[in-house]
Formats: structure tokens, C-alpha cells, sequence
């Protein structure tokens, strides 16, 4: 069984798979089951399904800086 991962707004995650762009840090701007995130490389703006992201996430790094969880 999957463990569901504590998003919150303003958090910094890491994913698995880099942007096009070729970041890989994204700033949550919006939580729920459809997430919204922001691509710190390019800006570029996205929703993205829960499930979707919490497979896609590698880390999350909180506002402050430190490490929440490692994956």
C-alpha cells in the first residue's frame, strides 16, 4: 500500500524525471486532488493529478529549506 505524501502550499518538491526545461525542483502552489505546481526552472505553470505527482515525487523539501521526507 502507498503512503500518502503531506503536501502543503509553498512546499519544494523533487521529482524523479526532470522538466523539459531540465529542472527538477517544483514549488506547490495548490493542494487537493488535483495539484497545482510551478517549474522553478522555467516558471512554467501546471496542474497535475494527486496520485500523479506522489509517483512522480522524489523528495519533498520544505519551505524552510530542510529535508521533510526522503522517498
Amino acid at each position: 500500500m502507498m503512503k500518502i505524501i503531506p503536501f502543503k502550499v509553498n512546499d519544494t518538491i523533487e521529482m524523479k524525471k526532470p522538466h523539459p526545461c531540465g529542472a527538477r525542483e517544483f514549488r506547490i502552489l495548490r493542494v487537493g486532488s488535483e495539484m497545482r505546481v510551478v517549474c522553478l526552472g522555467c516558471g512554467r505553470d501546471m496542474s497535475i493529478d494527486r496520485i500523479k505527482l506522489e509517483k512522480a515525487t522524489k523528495r519533498v523539501i520544505t519551505s524552510d529549506g530542510g529535508n521533510a521526507q526522503n522517498s
